[in-house]
């Protein structure tokens, strides 16, 4: 059969589809012709500034992915993994140990449910979000290249997601102002990053379907002069042993798969924050949004390994390996050969007594014959050798390596060279869990603030009366499926969160279920003591859920009665109180309430009869069941002292 010439095939170029001009237009409007191009030249001179500062820092940053993994050595040499092992050793200690989420209201309207809401939908999010991959991307650069940076401004309103989308940004194709301390700074804003920007790759069809572009009808292909994103593909490509190829692939653009290479550019233009996308080498606008409605904060986040006060870069692994892994790659080849040259030394002969040099080509129960005696008749050539020394000074530097990481030879999965007692293992295991618990508590730091920008977006993104979505929850007995509206998860006052490392909570719940287990044995002897609380409080510390713990200890009558009277005082409204009521569990459930002078005014009636209960116990006939009023509206008329013949009182 003869093969089909593609050449010879007749295409036509793809005819794309006019897209709904009214969002350029929209968006256009707000600026003039003169402002567009004021921003087109802003956005050049800062990249131009970026790009001449990073260069540096990025080349070095191409050659380390090369000794992360060099595939493309030469085939008689010896690479040494050092950088790979020390990284991946840190790298799995920090993402075995998941930063767990918890939302704490700070005393709005409904804050108790609210909260609970946004655990649930955390949790839920993960999954929806792909939040495990994206942390494993967001962890390695911040590993690897000292800060790694997270994108969240998309939302995704699809049905079965309906929830933001993170992107973990490419640290090796960043720019971004020399100036700059972190992307958001401090409290202040101080330190926080003034403009910044990558190199990004779309399709037609990909800027036609996003609600942000525009003014791409007529986009012109062609490149940029100096490719961030390609030269990092190359740099990965050497890597890995590939071969390089068309970053975008210009053959593509008839079937409309063509990459046009954009800039993403984040600056200040009239001292707002926006974010601008340029095509056709950074001349024609295609994006423009206003990004106000993040609070003065770019909706970026940034992570770091071992940061430095003051500093974006910090410090990362490769910075304390890769001299280290260079030095012992050297030595360990010169090894090698040295081992190689003992093995097939050179030689010198007496060329007087052996006649025939093809006899010096050995082989096994080969005999040479010379005249004379045998002894000098042929000897090695002396040289020095190097590989006696080598051990040494590869010990030496893999334990420099290990020091400045905290990775001994244990933790990384071989046992110790040198023969340590179990005392002296578990001394090291200790100090070893410290500084990874450090490095576990600054990530922490970023976590909490990726949380804070998720809720965010769902405060910016999430419409009321429009937007609902459900919730997958696993009860006690089967899963629970929960519907929430905007009204379910924001909060009047934005909540706080606190993020937690499993194995540190996790010890700190083994250490605090054991003192209090201690305490509540004593506790309980006394009558007085409210033990269903005291019971609760075990079962929490021992990580009972919620559902099961209310299947264990079901909510009383007086509970059921609290919680519901709580709805009427967070309103404003003064519920009627039974004398017969359990005061002490209605002030434990008011507490959960709105602190407004009606429930101040409620609890206190409940103390006031509590007392009054103690000192007059006849006024409490359990038959009868009197009410003792608590306004003069009640009472009647000043001065007359009779009781109201209701059973309950306000």
């Amino acid at each position: 059969m003869a093969q089909l010439d593609l050449d010879q095939i007749a295409y036509e170029e793809l005819e794309y589809e006019e897209y709904d001009d009214s969002k350029e237009d929209f968006v256009m409007k707000k600026l003039s012709a003169r402002e567009q191009k004021r921003l087109v030249k802003q956005v050049n001179e800062e990249y131009d500034i970026a790009y001449k500062f990073m260069e540096a820092k990025r080349k070095q940053n191409l050659l380390r992915l090369k000794l992360y993994n060099n595939q493309k050595r030469d085939p008689e040499a010896v690479g040494d993994p050092l950088m790979f092992t020390v990284f991946n050793t840190i790298f799995a200690a920090l993402w075995d140990d998941k930063l767990a989420v918890q939302w704490e209201g700070r005393g709005g309207k409904g804050d108790e449910d609210i909260e609970e809401n946004l655990n649930y939908l955390s949790e839920f999010d993960y999954t929806v979000m792909q939040k495990a991959e994206h942390d494993y991307d967001w962890n390695w650069d911040a590993c690897f290249f000292g800060r790694g940076l997270s994108l969240q401004m998309d939302f995704e309103r699809s049905e079965g997601i309906m929830a933001p989308i993170p992107e973990v940004i490419d640290a090796a194709t960043w720019l971004r102002d020399p100036n700059a301390k972190s992307v958001n700074g401090d409290m202040r804003g101080r330190g926080s990053m003034r403009f910044g920007g990558r190199e990004i790759g779309m399709t037609y069809w990909e800027m036609r379907d996003h609600p942000g572009y525009f003014n791409i009808n007529n986009i012109k292909k062609g490149g940029e002069v100096n490719s961030l994103t390609r030269e990092v593909e190359q740099a990965r490509n050497e890597a890995q042993g590939r071969e390089n190829f068309p970053q975008r692939g210009e053959m593509l653009s008839k079937y409309g798969n063509y990459e046009f290479p954009l800039i993403e550019w984040y600056t200040h233009f009239k001292g707002k924050k926006i974010l601008v996308t340029l095509a056709e080498e950074r001349s024609k606008i295609v994006r423009f949004e206003r990004l106000e409605k993040y609070n003065g904060k770019w909706p970026i986040e940034d992570r770091a390994l071992y940061p430095m006060a003051k500093d974006w870069d910090g410090v990362s692994i490769p910075d304390l390996t890769e001299d280290k892994q260079r030095a012992r790659a050297v030595l360990l080849n010169i090894g090698m050969i040295s081992a190689k040259g003992e093995v097939t030394p050179t030689y010198v002969f007496d060329q007087t007594r052996i006649k025939n040099k093809n006899d010096l080509n050995f082989k096994i129960n080969k005999f040479i014959g010379v005249d004379g005696r045998v002894d000098n008749a042929i000897q090695p050539v002396q040289k020095s050798n190097a590989h006696a020394y080598v051990s040494v000074i590869m010990e030496i530097l893999d334990t420099a390596a290990q020091r400045a990481t905290a990775t001994p030879e244990i933790q990384q999965g071989q046992v110790s060279s040198s023969q340590r007692t179990l005392g002296e293992l578990e001394l090291v295991s200790s100090k070893v869990d410290t500084r990874y618990s450090m490095s576990a508590k600054v990530f922490g730091i970023s976590e909490g603030k990726f949380w804070r920008l998720w809720y965010m977006n769902y405060k910016i993104f999430f419409k009321d009366k429009i937007d609902e979505k459900v919730v997958r929850i696993q009860g006690a007995l089967a899963p629970i499926w929960r519907p929430l509206s905007r009204d379910n998860i924001i909060a009047t006052i934005d909540p706080d969160v606190k993020i937690s490392s499993k194995v540190i909570s996790e010890q700190k719940r083994l250490r605090d279920q054991q003192s209090f287990s201690q305490f509540a044995s004593f506790a309980l002897q006394d009558p007085n003591t409210n033990r269903r609380f005291v019971l609760r409080k075990l079962g929490r510390l021992t990580g009972a859920p919620k559902e099961e713990l209310d299947m264990i200890f079901p909510p009383t009558i007086d509970e059921l009665h609290a919680e519901d009277e709580n709805q009427s005082l967070n309103k404003g409204n003064l519920p009627k109180i039974d004398v017969q009521d359990d005061h002490k569990t209605h002030i434990e459930i008011h507490a959960k309430a709105d602190q407004n002078p009606t429930t101040l005014a409620h609890v206190r009636r409940h103390k006031q009869l509590m007392l009054l209960r103690r000192n007059r116990p006849d006024l409490f006939p359990p038959e009868q069941q009197p009410q003792f009023p608590t306004s003069p509206a009640n009472r009647g008329e000043a001065g007359n002292n009779k009781p109201a013949p209701a059973t309950q009182t306000q």
